[in-house]
């Protein structure tokens, strides 16, 4: 899990697939070149969802390496906005509503 001492100022949604067999150079390219962000901006975790939605990933830089962390349900998928090459950046609350497998869809501000 991330380090508790660094605060978690922003959180982008990859919003549409993602391939779930990136590690995390693989998801830091794509980070930066497809959503031209900077995956080296300490307290912002990216977020990223596959095909099935059952699966996310979660990339965050600490300050001296990166963090992925994955949560999988075991039953049912998480309500993923399907809209592909866009990101968007969730409030605390809209993560906890998609981590706890509610709809963000119709919270979310872009």
């Amino acid at each position: 899990m991330f380090r508790r001492d660094i605060a978690i100022k922003k959180i982008i949604v990859a919003t549409g697939r993602t391939d779930m067999r990136k590690g995390i150079d693989g998801l830091v390219s794509l980070v930066r070149l497809n959503y031209g962000m900077n995956p080296l901006e300490t307290g912002t975790i990216f977020l990223f969802c596959g095909r099935r939605k059952n699966k996310i990933k979660c990339l965050a830089f600490e300050g001296d390496g990166f963090s992925l962390s994955v949560k999988r349900v075991t039953d049912g998928s998480f309500s993923w906005p399907n809209t592909p090459n866009e990101v968007l950046d969730l409030t605390f609350e809209q993560y906890d509503r998609l981590i706890t497998g509610f709809t963000i869809e119709s919270t979310i501000k872009s």
